[in-house]
C-alpha cells in the first residue's frame, strides 16, 4: 500500500515541477491540487513506513523522505505569500525521488520507542530544523543560479521566472535564522536525552555542533558585515553539507557498509 501511495505522490510532485518549469506565474492547479495531494499521500505513506506498535522506524530512506516532505511542505506554505514557485523545479523532483526511496528499499531500521516524551520532542525538533535548512539549501542554490543568470544577458528569460535577488536573499536568511534556532534546541535536547556520548552519537554531536558554528558565523557575518551573495551561499551550503554528514554520513556507513542499524 505504501508503494502505491508513494508512486502517486511522486507523479504528483513531478507534475507540479513540470508546471513550475513552464510558467513564472503562480500556478493555481499546483498550489491547490497537485502539491497538497502529493503532500497528503506522501505523509500517509510515511506513517505506514515509520510508525507501528513497536515504535518509530527511521532508516536512511525514511529520514531522507521525511526531510524531503518537510521541505516540500514549507515551500508550498511559503508560496502562499511569496512568488517562489520556480523553486519547485528543484524541490519537487527531489521530494518525488525521496518519497519512493523507503518504499523501494528493503532495509529495516531498529524501532525507536516513543514512551519518553523528551525523545519525541527531540525527534520533532531535529526534523523541523533539518527540513527548514534543507529548503534553505535549495533556496541558496536558486540564488546562486539567479546570480549567474543576471550576468548573462542571453538568459534573462530564466531570471524572470525567479523573484528579485534581494527578496530571495531576505527569505534565505529568514529560513536560516529559524532553522538555526530549532537546531540550537535540537542540540540542547540531544544532550539531555543521550545517556552516554560515544561512537555514532559522539560523531553526530561533533558534526551537528560544527554545522551550528557555521550557521552562527553566517548569521553574525550577515548582521555585522552584511554578508550576501556568493559569500552567504558558500557558508549556507557548507553548513547544510555538514548537517547532512552529521546524520546521513554515519547512518550510511553503519547501515550500508557494516549492516548495523542505528536506534
Amino acid at each position: 500500500m505504501s508503494l502505491t501511495l508513494s508512486l502517486i505522490a511522486a507523479l504528483l510532485y513531478s507534475g507540479a515541477a513540470w508546471r513550475a518549469a513552464r510558467t513564472a506565474q503562480a500556478d493555481a492547479l499546483s498550489q491547490r491540487l497537485l502539491v497538497p495531494a502529493a503532500l497528503a499521500l506522501h505523509a500517509a505513506a510515511l506513517l505506514q513506513q515509520t510508525l507501528d506498535t513497536t515504535g518509530l522506524h527511521i532508516g536512511v530512506g525514511e529520514a531522507a523522505s521525511l526531510l524531503a516532505w518537510l521541505s516540500a511542505l514549507m515551500l508550498w506554505v511559503f508560496c502562499l505569500r511569496e512568488p517562489l514557485q520556480a523553486l519547485g523545479v528543484v524541490n519537487y523532483p527531489f521530494a518525488a525521488l525521496c518519497a519512493l526511496w523507503p518504499a523501494l528499499s528493503q532495509d529495516a531500521a531498529n524501532p525507536i520507542p516513543l514512551d519518553d516524551w523528551r525523545l519525541g520532542v527531540h525527534i520533532v525538533l531535529s526534523l523541523l530544523s533539518a527540513g527548514l535548512l534543507t529548503l534553505a539549501a535549495v533556496h541558496a542554490l536558486a540564488i546562486a543560479i539567479l546570480d549567474r543568470v543576471l550576468h548573462r544577458p542571453d538568459s534573462i528569460a530564466l531570471a524572470r521566472r525567479l523573484p528579485p535577488l534581494q527578496t530571495m536573499e531576505k527569505l534565505l536568511f529568514q529560513l536560516i535564522f529559524v532553522g538555526f534556532f530549532l537546531l540550537s534546541l535540537t542540540l540542547c535536547s540531544g544532550l539531555l536525552i543521550i545517556p552516554d556520548l560515544h561512537g555514532e552519537h559522539l560523531a553526530q554531536l561533533i558534526l551537528t555542533a560544527s554545522a551550528w558554528v557555521i550557521f552562527s558565523v553566517l548569521l553574525w557575518g550577515r548582521l555585522r558585515y552584511g554578508w550576501r551573495g556568493r559569500t552567504a551561499i558558500r557558508w549556507a551550503l557548507s553548513g547544510y553539507a555538514t548537517l547532512v554528514a552529521a546524520y546521513f554520513g554515519s547512518k550510511l556507513v553503519l547501515e550500508q557498509i557494516f549492516n548495523i542499524h542505528w536506534s
